[in-house]
C-alpha cells in the first residue's frame, strides 16, 4: 500500500531529511532544502537467484578499449575524449539558447549518416517543431536518415524505456531530463526526487542495454545543473556549453569525463546556419583585433592539448571617484586588483587615481596564471598611451615580488605563435631553452615586469 509523507531534499548533495534545517549536515550548504512529497511504494517484484549479478574474479575480466562512434564533429569527439562511448551517460549542460539542442541535432544527422539507429526525445518540444529545426539546420530528408532518425515527443518515462527497447537505437537524446517524469514517483516533473529517479532509469538502460545516452540539463542562475549534486556523480561525462548569446562564440567544456581528459575544449561558432566548428581559435580570438592602439597585448594559453592566443585589452582613465573603479570581463577580478597592486608597487605606476577596465576579447574567460605579464603589460600600455608591437606575444606568471616566473609547454606556446605570423617574445628568462631560438621568434627574457615594460 503506498504511503505519502513530506521529505526535505537538499538541492546540493541531494540527501533527505525528514525536517527542515539551516544548513545540511552532509554537504554544509546554507538553505538549500526543499519541501517535496513523495509516495512510497512496497515493491512486490521477485528476481530468481539465477538472475542476480554474481561476483567474478579481475583475473577473469577481460579489459579492452572502449567502442567509441565518432560524430564527425572533430571539436565535439576532442571533448569526449574521441567519440561517444557506447554504454555511457553524458549530461548537457548550458544557458536557454546557447545552442546544446542545435549541437545534439547535428550530431544526431552525423551519426545516421554514418548508419547508427539514433532516437530523439523531447519533452519540450513536438515532433514537428523538432523537423523544422532540422530543416533550418539543412538536415535533408533521405531513406536512410527516415529509417535510422526517430523522434519522439513524450515525458513519460515508462514509455520512453519500451521505445528505446523496441527500436533498439544505439544512441538516445533526451532534451531535457527536466521534462521527463517516472509514475512511481509522486511528484512534480523536474523536482529533485523525479530528476534523480529518471537519471538513475537512464543510466540503468545505459548500462545494460550498451546504449550510449546524452541528457540535456536545465541550468541556474548560478550556472550549475539544475537538480541535486548527485545527478552529476550518477553520470559518466558532463560537458557544458558556456558562451554569449548575444555573440557567435561557443565553448564547449568536460568538467567531469571518465573516459577521456577534462582539460579539453571545444570552440564553435554559432550562425544562421547552426554551430560552426573553429579549427583555429587563435585565428578567431584575433579577428578584428586593431593595429597599433594603446592598452592591447596578445597572450598565449593552454587549454587542454592545444595553445590559442587570446587579446588582451585594457582601458585606464581618469577617475571621477574618490575611490578608482577596477572591472574584469573574462579575467578574475580579484587576479587583476592583485596585478593592478604589483604594477604599482614594482613596476613604478600609479594607477591610484584611474580607473582600470581589463577584457578578454572574444568572450572567452580564462584563468590562466601564464598571462598576468600580459595583462600587466595592456594596463601598462593603456596608461602610457603608447602601444605594444602587433607581433608580439607576451608570456608569463607573475608574483607579488614583481618577479616573472616560468610557465609550462612553453614550446608550444612559441610554436602557435610563429604559425600565425608573431615574430616576436617576451617570456620569462626561468625559461630559456637553446631549443627555442630554431622556432623563428625573436625571444626577449625577462626576469621581472620592469625588464617587460622596457621592452614593450
Amino acid at each position: 500500500m503506498a504511503k505519502d509523507k513530506q521529505v526535505y531534499f537538499c538541492k546540493e548533495c541531494g540527501n533527505e531529511f525528514s525536517r527542515w534545517m539551516g544548513q545540511c549536515p552532509s554537504c554544509k550548504a546554507w538553505n538549500s532544502f526543499v519541501e517535496e512529497k513523495v509516495t512510497k511504494t512496497r515493491n512486490n517484484k521477485t528476481v530468481s537467484v539465477s538472475d542476480r549479478p554474481k561476483a567474478t574474479s579481475i583475473k577473469n575480466v577481460s579489459s579492452s578499449e572502449e567502442t567509441r562512434i565518432s560524430t564527425k564533429i572533430s571539436e565535439l569527439d576532442r571533448v569526449l575524449g574521441g567519440g561517444i562511448v557506447k554504454g555511457s551517460l553524458v549530461l548537457v549542460g548550458g544557458d536557454p539558447g546557447i545552442g546544446k539542442s542545435t549541437l545534439l541535432l547535428e550530431m544526431c544527422r552525423n551519426l545516421v549518416e554514418g548508419d547508427t539507429k539514433v532516437l530523439y526525445v523531447s519533452g519540450e518540444e513536438s515532433v514537428s517543431q523538432i523537423k523544422s529545426r532540422a530543416v533550418r539546420l539543412g538536415i535533408t530528408e533521405g531513406t536512410v536518415m527516415e529509417d535510422r532518425l526517430m523522434l519522439l515527443s513524450d515525458n513519460d518515462m515508462d514509455n520512453i524505456e519500451s521505445q528505446i527497447e523496441s527500436l533498439e537505437a544505439e544512441v538516445v537524446v533526451i532534451d531535457s531530463i527536466q521534462t521527463i517524469e517516472a509514475a512511481n514517483v509522486e511528484a512534480a516533473p523536474g523536482t529533485i526526487s523525479q530528476v534523480r529517479e529518471v537519471t538513475a532509469r537512464m543510466l540503468q538502460i545505459a548500462k545494460h542495454s550498451n546504449v550510449a545516452v546524452f541528457i540535456v540539463g536545465h541550468v541556474t542562475k548560478e550556472g550549475t545543473v539544475a537538480g541535486p549534486r548527485t545527478l552529476e556523480h550518477m553520470v559518466d561525462s558532463v560537458l557544458y556549453f558556456e558562451g554569449d548569446e548575444s555573440g557567435g562564440f561557443r565553448l564547449l567544456r568536460a568538467n567531469k569525463n571518465r573516459f577521456g581528459s577534462t582539460n579539453e575544449i571545444g570552440v564553435f561558432n554559432m550562425t544562421d546556419g547552426g554551430l560552426e566548428e573553429v579549427i583555429n581559435p587563435s585565428e578567431f580570438f584575433l579577428n578584428g583585433r586593431p593595429e597599433k592602439s594603446s592598452g592591447s597585448s596578445v597572450v598565449c594559453i593552454i587549454e587542454g592539448t592545444r595553445a590559442m592566443l587570446v587579446e588582451i585589452q585594457a582601458l585606464c582613465t581618469d577617475s571621477s571617484f574618490s575611490m578608482p573603479r577596477r572591472t574584469s570581463v573574462g579575467i578574475d577580478y580579484n587576479r587583476v586588483n592583485l596585478l593592478t597592486a604589483v604594477l604599482e608597487k614594482r613596476g613604478g605606476i600609479s594607477l591610484s587615481g584611474c580607473d582600470c577596465y581589463v577584457n578578454v576579447a572574444g568572450g572567452l574567460k580564462i584563468n590562466d596564471p601564464s598571462t598576468d605579464l600580459g595583462i600587466i603589460s595592456a594596463i601598462a600600455s593603456s596608461f602610457r598611451d603608447k602601444s605594444i608591437d602587433s607581433k608580439m606575444v607576451i608570456i608569463g606568471e607573475t608574483g607579488l615580488a614583481g618577479e616573472v616566473r616560468g610557465v609550462r609547454n612553453i614550446s608550444q606556446r612559441l610554436k602557435e605563435a610563429a604559425k600565425l605570423g608573431y615574430t616576436k617574445a617576451i617570456i620569462p628568462k626561468s625559461n630559456y631553452n637553446k631549443d627555442l631560438e630554431n622556432l623563428g621568434v625573436e625571444i626577449t627574457y625577462v626576469s621581472t615586469i620592469r625588464d617587460a615594460l622596457d621592452k614593450i
